[in-house]
């Protein structure tokens, strides 16, 4: 972040506001939980307002480049959130790696103590979430190539839209397995963390955008987003920041 741009930060995230302002964020749907918290949290330390929005990362930077009001992006990638600076829809120089996620296999009820046998043993469907939308979904496809598994299970693929719809094909039985964000199933049984050479590193990048760049509110939850309180909370839920 620069200079100026971190002064403003610190600056925001630190005064009370004489009257409070929104921000409008752009969320990974894998970060669904972690973010509701968070925004909890900063509402009632700044007074500031947060209205969040969920999707697939390449979902909601479409809605980016097609002017939704959006102030910050949280995304599961660190690509797109430097497409949105490259392509003049975000502020050179603010964005940062906030989270670094988990890839689990998910089968409740299964026995999942080796990820590569539950993967090997007689199921009907297994969910991923979309590889061209969603980075969990690309990281699932990777595993199950470097496992030498992709062509014998494609045909029993089900693809949710995001990670969240993904989750809900596992626990709907509509699959009954599914590669999911460690941070969805966090202290629940029946599943294997994906080692981590088996895919590219699921690194989650956030980028405050122009359309509010100015906002005291979007600029004090960039600030508060890299707080030593912020960062506890993202790592208890699963993620680990650098």
């Amino acid at each position: 972040m620069s200079r100026l741009l971190l002064s403003l930060a610190v600056l925001a995230a630190t005064t009370v506001p004489s009257w409070a302002e929104t921000v409008h964020v752009a969320v990974a749907a894998n970060f669904t939980a972690v973010a509701e918290e968070l925004s909890a949290r900063f509402e009632a330390e700044t007074g500031h307002d947060v209205e969040l929005s969920f999707g697939a990362t390449g979902q909601l930077y479409t809605q980016i480049t097609q002017a939704a009001p959006f102030g910050v992006f949280l995304a599961a990638d660190t690509a797109r959130p430097q497409k949105a600076i490259d392509e003049g829809f975000g502020v050179e120089g603010s964005f940062f790696v906030y989270a670094e996620g988990r890839l689990v296999l998910y089968g409740p009820g299964r026995d999942m103590s080796d990820g590569e046998a539950a993967l090997k043993a007689d199921f009907n469907k297994i969910a991923i979430a979309d590889p061209g939308a969603a980075p969990y979904g690309k990281a699932a496809v990777e595993t199950l190539t470097a496992l030498g598994l992709y062509e014998t299970l494609q045909p029993k693929i089900v693809q949710g839209e995001n990670i969240s719809q993904t989750l809900q094909f596992v626990e709907t039985g509509n699959a009954e397995l599914g590669f999911v964000a460690a941070s969805q199933v966090l202290g629940k049984p029946d599943q294997w963390l994906v080692p981590a050479e088996m895919h590219t590193p699921i690194a989650q990048g956030a980028v405050l955008l122009k359309s509010e760049a100015e906002n005291p509110a979007a600029l004090a939850f960039i600030a508060y987003l890299r707080s030593d309180a912020a960062v506890a909370v993202i790592e208890a839920a699963g993620y680990s920041v650098p």
